[in-house]
């Protein structure tokens, strides 16, 4: 009956840790919050995350259209109204080419990650316009434009340039005939039929935060990006890239068929967003991503908290069943708190230094301070230094589950096996019938 106490006891406080745990997720879960009005603070000013579309040809008509509806006496009367739509044209070639150079700036802890674009837009156009209006409609073309989006205006550091077939073009700000933040030109009046054959350049300096991406609108779309940043994450559509020391270099090769750019163009009311869901999957992008990030790596970390409480609360455990040396549960509490600390430690002292020596600091102390209060509590120095050995491989394994996340499952599942086995052994001669009855434990 006594062991099934103990089992129930050591559950009992196994539990109970779980309340610092949570706090300690609270609070690593607030220091993202802060890190993110940060990123926001910057952005307001410096310029946020990119997305580059465009250009597309947009043709403004109105004409006349003859409606039949009753009035208030029921008879039905023919009306007349203007009806004014567009035509939307898209490139037949689309060529970016730009150099991302990044910078890192600080919040107060917070690090973030800006750049500046420096970029040209190529395209090419030929499109026709309509001449089939119907009988009586009195079709008037309208002023064109092409619009080029831009996702955050405010990371223009000048006027971009724009050229067409070139000669040198105003831009206005907008997109035109609909929401969306970007830039625009002014073309001539085109007549019912015309051809509209041109190529345009657009010449711009850009600056933003954490991510940029272009959205391929052409028929055909060639895209590339360099960077000094050594840590990309590309998302959206997938690039032929090289990274190494000197950063990274990514070309984009999209066919219009192989994306549905144009028709979420055609179909959202701001063709230019970035949202905070991640990035558009018709987009080629890219994020700068921090290679150490200490909120994600500490939260990672304290998911293993708990696993890390019981296995040490096993240990003890099987320390009272073979040296029949008892443990007292405020003792238990005490260690488990202990190492619930760590965690705290974790990501208090990642805001001010490298992750790893975060990791080391935080590790060696409450290491430090188990393996001193269990020379005591155990009766022997040896006995305190043996599971501070203990917990200091658990602490290195963690720390390789945090570095090798592609491989953070196999070794997970490689320390769970090695665990179980190393408590199979030691119990492989205990007799739990004569434990349970109070008995001594170790069988034959």
């Amino acid at each position: 009956m006594r062991l099934w106490l103990k089992i129930l006891m050591v559950a009992a406080m196994t539990i109970a840790i779980l309340v610092p745990l949570s706090m300690i997720g609270g609070v690593i879960q607030e220091r993202q919050a802060r890190r993110a009005e940060a990123v926001a603070n910057i952005a307001a000013s410096y310029g946020g995350r990119q997305l580059v579309s465009g250009p597309v040809l947009v043709v403004p008509y109105s004409e006349e259209v003859r409606e039949q509806a009753a009035d208030a006496l029921g008879v039905m009367r023919t009306t007349v109204r203007r009806r004014t739509r567009h035509w939307t044209f898209f490139p037949e070639t689309l060529r970016v080419d730009g150099v991302l150079a990044p910078e890192v700036r600080r919040r107060g802890l917070h690090e973030v990650r800006v750049y500046q674009w420096q970029g040209t837009v190529q395209a090419k156009f030929d499109a026709r316009i309509p001449d089939d209006a119907p009988e009586g409609a009195n079709r008037i073309i309208g002023e064109p434009w092409l619009a080029f989006g831009i996702a955050d205006v405010r990371g223009l550091r000048e006027l971009p340039r724009m050229q067409l077939d070139g000669r040198a073009l105003e831009l206005a700000q907008g997109i035109g005939h609909r929401e969306g933040p970007g830039v625009h030109a002014r073309l001539k009046v085109p007549v019912a039929g015309a051809r509209m054959a041109f190529a345009s350049r657009l010449d711009l300096e850009l600056r933003g935060s954490e991510s940029f991406a272009m959205l391929p609108l052409a028929r055909d779309n060639a895209l590339h990006l360099r960077s000094s940043w050594q840590h990309p994450r590309f998302e959206g559509l997938s690039p032929v890239h090289d990274i190494d020391a000197a950063g990274f270099n990514a070309q984009w090769q999209v066919a219009s068929l192989a994306t549905g750019a144009q028709s979420r163009y055609l179909r959202d009311a701001s063709p230019v967003h970035t949202g905070h869901g991640g990035m558009d999957p018709d987009a080629a992008g890219v994020t700068l991503v921090d290679p150490v990030n200490a909120y994600l790596q500490t939260e990672r970390a304290t998911k293993y908290g708990l696993l890390f409480v019981l296995l040490t609360f096993i240990a003890f455990f099987m320390f009272e069943l073979i040296r029949q040396q008892p443990i007292h549960p405020i003792q238990y509490g005490l260690v488990g708190m202990a190492i619930a600390i760590f965690f705290l430690l974790l990501v208090s002292l990642g805001e001010h230094i490298p992750f790893g020596l975060a990791y080391l600091a935080a590790a060696v102390a409450c290491i430090g301070l188990i393996g001193f209060y269990l020379s005591a509590v155990l009766g022997g120095v040896l006995r305190g230094a043996g599971f501070a050995a203990m917990l200091a491989t658990l602490y290195a394994a963690l720390y390789g589950l945090l570095v090798s996340e592609d491989n953070a499952l196999v070794l997970g599942a490689g320390l769970l096996f090695v665990v179980l086995a190393a408590i199979m052994v030691i119990t492989r001669r205990v007799d739990w019938y004569r434990v349970g009855a109070g008995l001594p434990a170790m069988g034959r």
